[in-house]
């Protein structure tokens, strides 16, 4: 009988740990979406002019007489109210990724936690630097490829629903391709692969921009190209960078064991 109560001992203290780390993962999943609730809520009533400033880009290239509509009786409503959530879950990145840090950081060796901070900044910031280059630069390329590229007599009249899911797209896509660095550091610096590895590959990585360009954004080489060069640069970056994190590589590995022992 005593046996039997040290064993449901034992499992209720392996159990602890896992129940106060789901209690934790639930308390700070609950504070970012409080945030962006919050974020919604302040923001909702200037949905109108956020949407007007983000189709900016295609407004200023539509042809005189010509003006954007709404296909769908609820589209007037519904796309701004779309629009608001998504800029509320953008601006409300850094406090999400903040949260994932402080959940996992306690699990990091010194050296990780010492790379972590950096590359949580930086990969911040390229999201956001991301979707500024594609709100700047692409957007008014590809719109003004659209809308010269059409047949004469035929009326452009964007659906403003369609126009924000371009949109949109266009800024995931960037936001998430301006994280190629991080990526490239962070499987260095696990040993997924090497600096050497990697620059035997870039014929590859270069072919494969384009691919992935030509997949993610509108079927025309402007956007593909404008996409897939920056994409091969910031790889380039994340070796260079890569190549100072595999030097440490070695002194990091021998304070993992220290702090093991």
């Amino acid at each position: 009988m005593v046996k039997q109560t040290k064993e449901e001992q034992a499992q209720m203290q392996q159990q602890q740990p896992l129940i106060t780390h789901l209690i934790e993962l639930r308390n700070r999943l609950l504070k970012a979406v409080g945030l962006i609730l919050l974020i919604f809520i302040a923001l909702y009533s200037f949905s109108n002019q956020l949407y007007l400033f983000i189709s900016k880009p295609l407004e200023v290239l539509l042809p005189e007489g010509s003006n954007m509509i709404a296909t769908g009786v609820a589209s007037p409503f519904l796309v701004p109210f779309k629009l608001t959530l998504f800029a509320a879950v953008f601006i409300a990145i850094p406090f999400i990724l903040h949260q994932a840090w402080s959940f996992i950081a306690p699990g990091l060796y010194k050296h990780e936690k010492r790379f972590a901070i950096p590359l949580l900044v930086s990969s911040v910031f390229l999201f956001y630097a991301g979707i500024a280059f594609a709100y700047f630069v692409v957007l008014p390329l590809a719109f003004g490829f659209f809308t010269a590229i059409g047949p004469e007599g035929v009326n452009f009249l964007p659906d403003i629903n369609n126009i924000l899911n371009f949109i949109l797209k266009i800024f995931f896509a960037f936001g998430i391709a301006f994280e190629i660095p991080i990526a490239t550091i962070l499987m260095i610096m696990t040993g997924i692969t090497s600096v050497a590895s990697l620059s035997e590959k870039r014929p590859y990585i270069f072919v494969g921009c384009f691919v992935v360009g030509m997949l993610v954004t509108p079927p025309d080489v402007i956007s593909q190209t404008i996409l897939a060069l920056p994409m091969y640069l910031l790889f380039e970056i994340g070796i260079f960078f890569g190549r100072m994190v595999e030097k440490k590589r070695p002194v990091d590995e021998a304070q993992d064991q220290e702090e093991s022992a």
